[in-house]
């Protein structure tokens, strides 16, 4: 998972305003239903003492509308001199919410980029394509960019068999396969640059059977060909959308399934991960998690219950002040809840987050740790023994 735009919050002066606002607008004119929301959630956060300069300037970027079509939600994180993060993301929240205080609350944001899928949308005829590079399913914050190559031969027309007309062919067919690897070698460069999730090839049927032919190693393990895009008129967008949407879908699947069998593995073995709310703050003040797994009900389950205690830095936590002081924090620290700390810490150390159904893992407390290494230091999810060990289990979500 990509949290790229969430790291510049690192570091910066709190207090923290954080809004997760339903930015839906009806299509009726003069709706004013962002609005209502927003003016509710300022109340709220003025109460909480949040800064009036600052609720202006998230006030001026949600009020105005977003462009997007349908339900979709907007996030946006204020430090103490202003908006850090706006972000538009796919799912609206069933309720607005914001949140003032000394730490971002990322989960919603988290939540969203785990839905995300980066997707190059090939669309492809004999003379070239276009290059699409767009965000599906998790957030839209920008404007899908588009790339158009063209081959450069445009002798692409067959004529009759038969004759002369032979060498028009030839020349055509030529032409179709020059243009076709000018074609692969601009999807080649733009997956070498910045990854994509998933290559999708679509358009003219000979033409995406050439430029896939014509593909290298890294882009054709990305590769989805889907059926019914094009660079002309004529096209079924709806359908077509329907297409992408489930091939992301697919590909996010298969990404959670991912960690998910990798954090059983290792569970299985005793080694390289961990659950227990109390186990995973230890590795994570380490710097030892490479992916963060947290049941699905983590934004209003038990995790959003509990409390840990926080320092300055996103790897200073703890499970109470006592243990938050032996590792070295002068002050109080302060209390925030569990989801909102393990996210923070998370994102401190560059690992990802991964959300997990019922079922798929065995979670402690709703949370779990794939690790990028352990020592003997490490606490250990080994079957428990007769002794005090059975002290650690608890309730299985």
């Amino acid at each position: 998972m990509d949290l790229h735009w969430l790291k510049p919050l690192l570091g910066r002066p709190s207090p923290f305003t954080t809004v997760f606002l339903d930015a839906t607008r009806a299509e009726s004119a003069g709706d004013t239903g962002v609005e209502d929301r927003w003016r509710s959630l300022r109340r709220q956060l003025e109460r909480d003492g949040a800064a009036a300069g600052v609720l202006d300037e998230i006030g001026d970027l949600v009020t105005v509308p977003t462009g997007a079509r349908g339900p979709h939600g907007r996030i946006v994180v204020a430090d103490a001199d202003g908006v850090v993060v706006d972000r538009v993301v796919a799912e609206a929240p069933a309720q607005s919410a914001a949140v003032h205080g000394p730490l971002p609350a990322l989960l919603p944001a988290v939540r969203a980029a785990d839905e995300e899928v980066r997707a190059l949308l090939v669309v492809v005829d004999r003379t070239g394509a276009d290059l699409v590079t767009r965000s599906v399913g998790g957030g839209a914050e920008a404007e899908p960019t588009t790339e158009q190559v063209e081959g450069g031969h445009d002798d692409v027309h067959k004529t009759r068999e038969g004759g002369l007309d032979r060498r028009s062919q030839t020349r055509a067919e030529d032409s179709w396969q020059r243009n076709a690897e000018a074609v692969a070698a601009a999807v080649d460069r733009s997956v070498r640059g910045t990854p994509p999730d998933i290559v999708l090839l679509t358009g003219d049927s000979r033409a995406v059977g050439l430029v896939r032919d014509a593909l290298g190693q890294e882009a054709r393990a990305l590769l989805v060909e889907v059926a019914g895009g094009g660079r002309g008129e004529g096209v079924n967008q709806a359908a077509f959308e329907a297409k992408v949407l489930a091939a992301a879908g697919e590909v996010r699947a298969r990404r959670r399934q991912g960690v998910l069998d990798r954090f059983a593995t290792a569970q299985g073995r005793g080694e390289n991960a961990v659950t227990s709310l109390g186990d995973v703050v230890e590795v994570l003040r380490r710097g030892q998690v490479a992916e963060l797994v947290l049941h699905v009900d983590a934004l209003t389950g038990s995790l959003a219950e509990r409390e840990l205690w926080v320092g300055p830095a996103p790897l200073e936590l703890a499970t109470d002040r006592e243990d938050l002081a032996a590792i070295g924090v002068d002050g109080a620290g302060e209390r925030y809840s569990a989801d909102i700390a393990l996210v923070r810490a998370a994102l401190g150390q560059e690992a990802g987050v991964t959300f997990a159904e019922d079922g798929a893992v065995d979670l402690v407390d709703g949370v779990g740790a794939l690790l990028r290494w352990s020592d003997g230091s490490t606490p250990s999810e080994a079957v428990p023994t007769q002794s005090g060990d059975q002290a650690r289990l608890r309730t299985v979500v």
